[in-house]
């Protein structure tokens, strides 16, 4: 039996069994050198925004789109967006001759559907409070400001105006929708009253709206002058086609968008696009057209466009070049009313002196 040898404290640390291989001992240094730091694992959410990051940086989301996405303008009748029934459009040129959309070229067909969405919602609207009425009107004005930076563009793209121009035209069209939604609960008070009369009866007279009135929007003031045109109109109770200038409609189409999104009833105001040498004498002649705003023409079409509504006897409206810029007045607001007189008796003169109801 081999005896077994006795391990002092001293040497227990540092003896080693017979047959294994010395290694040498290494330094902390030594150690903090040679030792590979273990990488730091990343969570999750940081995992995912790199892989995110990723998918963005090769993809053309990230990317701005090298094509532009242009627009093809429809036209605004009975509250939606119909293509002209002729399939026509053309396009609208910037002031430097870029191209910005596509516009439709309204026909006969579409100014006859404009006038029947325009007789449907003249029947609801005329019958509207005038407190009513003024609150729409108002909200068209709220819709407007909110896209206040978009119609500024517009006008800077298509009139050539400066942004300082194009906004403060911008801001007076809001402000006169404003002025003109204070209108619509004065207007019998100012433009009607009792009558003083000879005999036993009540004399009254109180303005009602014409119908339906076709307009022309002016191309010198594309919104502030469309504005001034078609709000008037509206708040005395009255529906209205308009035709927007030619060579500038988007104001007019976009104005649309925004009435779409508004409380106006659908019908009330219908917009339409194209040649007013082409749309105009129809409408003239229309025998539901009971009046025409012929501010937008001048010259022989202004004369044609009359004498075709003397056929119908319609109301004529024909300023000449008007200052939109200038405190609006009462005169679109008179242009359009009617006044209705009812004579209503307050008794019986009987021949013995007395008087009875």
């Amino acid at each position: 039996m081999t005896p077994r040898t006795r391990r002092t404290p001293a040497a227990a640390g540092s003896a080693k069994p017979t047959g294994a291989k010395a290694v040498p001992a290494k330094s902390a240094a030594t150690k903090a050198a040679t030792t590979k730091a273990a990488p730091a694992k990343p969570s999750a959410g940081s995992a995912r925004s790199a892989r995110g990051a990723a998918v963005l940086a090769g993809s053309d989301v990230a990317k701005p789109s090298a094509l532009p996405v242009l627009k093809c303008y429809k036209l605004f009748v009975g509250g939606a967006f119909p293509r002209s029934e002729s399939g026509r459009t053309y396009p609208v040129r910037g002031s430097k001759g870029e191209f910005l959309a596509n516009v439709a070229q309204g026909s006969r067909k579409d100014a006859r559907d404009a006038v029947i969405a325009a007789r449907k919602g003249y029947l609801g609207w005329s019958k509207a409070t005038a407190y009513n009425r003024g609150q729409v009107i108002y909200r068209i004005a709220e819709m407007l400001q909110g896209r206040r930076a978009q119609f500024v563009d517009l006008l800077v793209a298509e009139d050539g105006a400066r942004p300082r121009a194009a906004q403060a035209s911008v801001d007076a069209s809001i402000d006169r929708l404003v002025h003109y939604a204070g209108w619509t609960d004065k207007l019998a008070t100012v433009f009607g009253g009792t009558n003083p009369v000879a005999g036993p009866f009540f004399s009254f007279t109180f303005p009602e709206p014409t119908g339906v009135v076709a307009a022309f929007a002016p191309a010198d003031d594309p919104m502030l002058g469309l504005v001034s045109v078609i709000a008037p109109i509206i708040a005395s109770g009255n529906a209205v086609v308009v035709v927007a200038a030619m060579d500038r409609p988007l104001p007019a189409v976009t104005l649309g968008e925004v009435l779409a999104t508004s409380d106006l009833p659908a019908g009330v105001v219908n917009i339409l696009t194209g040649d007013a040498a082409e749309i105009g004498p129809h409408l003239a002649a229309h025998g539901d057209v009971n009046a025409l705003d012929l501010t937008g023409v001048d010259g022989d079409l202004r004369t044609e466009l009359a004498r075709a509504a003397a056929g119908t006897v319609k109301r004529v409206y024909a300023p000449a070049a008007p200052d939109f810029t200038k405190a609006p007045g009462t005169a679109r607001l008179r242009a359009f009313l009617e006044s209705k007189t009812v004579w209503h008796p307050t008794g019986a003169v009987s021949l013995a002196g007395g008087g009875g109801y």
